[in-house]
């Protein structure tokens, strides 16, 4: 790998960087590409090439992923876990909790609840989303 690709590399991975530690924050491209020493258009471009998403739903996985361990962790309500991770919508957050994991908020964590029986790391495996708009197929009961 040459020089060059190294460093752009370490750019894209600063910027992501940024977007994991400030999930919660609202975070605009102009400033991740600002992080990257890049445009706009170069950064989303290379972020998707390099990570295989692009940045915004990169950034909304990891608002759901922390929005998971929070609804197994805790049991403040859905609403302000909404908040707190980012989102300013009940709906959004719902409509994309729902399009990423494949089930409700509210219905994830009745079946998480099921899951303490399980070994941690089982669960976590388990419960982990996969990819954005590839829902796990639903437990039939």
């Amino acid at each position: 790998m040459s020089r060059a690709a190294e460093e752009s590399n370490r750019r894209l991975l600063r910027a992501r960087d940024a977007m994991d530690r400030d999930f919660a924050k609202p975070l605009d491209i102009q400033a991740l590409a600002r992080v990257a020493h890049v445009s706009e258009a170069h950064f989303i471009r290379t972020f998707r090439a390099t990570f295989g998403e692009p940045p915004h739903r990169y950034l909304q996985r990891r608002r759901v992923e922390r929005a998971m361990f929070l609804l197994r962790e805790s049991d403040r309500p859905v609403s302000e876990i909404c908040l707190d991770v980012g989102f300013t919508s009940l709906g959004t957050f719902g409509r994309t909790f729902r399009r990423i994991v494949g089930e409700s908020p509210t219905d994830y964590r009745a079946r998480a609840a099921d899951l303490s029986a399980v070994p941690a790391c089982f669960a976590r495996a388990w419960t982990r989303p996969s990819s954005f708009g590839e829902a796990r197929p639903r437990r039939v009961d």
